[in-house]
């Protein structure tokens, strides 16, 4: 059953809302002020609130902060009840996190509408998180396994050969297996790697700033790390006719050398994975007012314009239909990195024509 708590001081109105909530078959709570309300909120943690401001002891607005300090009341629906009318305290209860705003005297069908949509709007959230996890744990079964024995089938199968048969072997025959368990290693190695990385990226983007402090960034002519990482990718593929630049320098960038390396090496890796030879990877660099603007095009298969939003850690999109490789942690670290940062991450994408991703990073200001 759904809980409500009504916060109010006037004894009669509170009564009133109490029992009109419990006829509609709510199970509602009453408390006599803010101090009563945020320690009762706390052992009962209700659906909903409805909460007066003004009132003894812990105001409504009061009330409302407290509880939005803490992650397991912070997301609780809150709706204000008060004969405050003027715009100014309206605007202070939405800048805090209030869900609505009830001016006294009120109809009832005001207030349980205003229940009702608030309700309804976070079942629809809470609807689409349980589909995002269903859909992330899907893609782990699914992909995690692949990911996992692909490469160790790969290591172990080659390395037992070459145990086995090591004395009768050509050298050339010894070097071409050698080679499959490198490349194979250095898979398993990639996604070892990028699923520590994103791990501690989201424990920074938590308030953890001992591992990452923004304000400490600089990078001075990142131009010799952008080209590296570009070229480093087409060599790894084997791909440099299909890698297409138009490159400038900028003067000074607020990120560490660490971060933007990472950032290229995804979105470059990503663009050469999801396209075949003879398809098109342009990388291009600009400045543009405040910003270095960082640009991933390619000509392969794209994405649905409907699963950009959806992109981040393990998901994948199509893998039934496509072989591919990766559990999809590249563009969630780009997507971490860029938020870490402040910059503007933009997709583009219409399936076939391909995939382009800007980031905008902000130059570093002089004084």
């Amino acid at each position: 059953m759904t809980k409500i708590l009504v916060i109010e001081d006037a004894k009669d109105l509170r009564d009133d809302v109490v029992e009109m909530l419990t006829l509609e078959g709510y199970e509602t709570k009453g408390a006599e002020n803010g101090v009563v309300g945020v320690n009762l909120a706390r052992q009962i943690y209700p659906d909903l609130i409805v909460c007066d401001i003004m009132m003894p002891e812990l105001d409504g607005y009061g009330v409302l902060q407290d509880l939005r300090s803490t992650p397991d009341t912070a997301t609780i629906p809150f709706i204000f009840l008060t004969a405050k009318t003027d715009r100014v305290d309206m605007r202070h209860g939405m800048v805090l996190g209030a869900d609505d705003y009830l001016t006294k005297p009120f109809r009832v069908n005001e207030l349980l509408d205003s229940i009702r949509v608030r309700l309804e709007k976070i079942a629809e959230l809470e609807r689409a998180a349980s589909k995002r996890i269903d859909t992330m744990a899907e893609n782990i079964m699914t992909a995690l396994p692949h990911e996992l024995r692909t490469p160790l089938n790969t290591i172990i199968g080659f390395s037992e050969m070459l145990t086995v048969e090591s004395q009768s072997l050509k050298p050339d025959l010894i070097t071409d297996w050698s080679q499959h368990i490198n490349v194979a290693a250095h898979r398993l190695y990639r996604l070892v790697e990028n699923y520590l990385f994103y791990a501690r990226l989201e424990v920074a983007r938590n308030g953890n700033q001992t591992i990452i402090n923004v304000d400490d960034a600089k990078l001075e002519m990142p131009l010799s790390i952008i080209e590296m990482q570009v070229y480093s990718r087409a060599d790894h593929y084997g791909r440099h006719n299909d890698l297409e630049t138009n490159l400038v320098d900028a003067s000074a960038l607020q990120m560490f050398d660490l971060h933007l390396n990472k950032i290229v090496e995804e979105l470059v890796d990503n663009a050469f994975k999801f396209t075949q030879d003879g398809e098109k990877v342009h990388v291009s660099t600009r400045v543009e007012d405040d910003y270095y603007i960082l640009c991933v095009k390619d000509e392969g298969r794209g994405i649905a314009r409907e699963d950009i939003n959806s992109i981040g850690a393990y998901m994948q999109f199509e893998r039934w239909f496509f072989e591919q490789q990766g559990m999809g942690l590249g563009l969630a670290i780009v997507k971490l990195l860029t938020s870490i940062y402040n910059c503007e991450l933009n997709f583009d994408s219409i399936p076939n024509p391909g995939l382009a991703v800007e980031v905008k990073v902000p130059l570093l200001k002089t004084e």
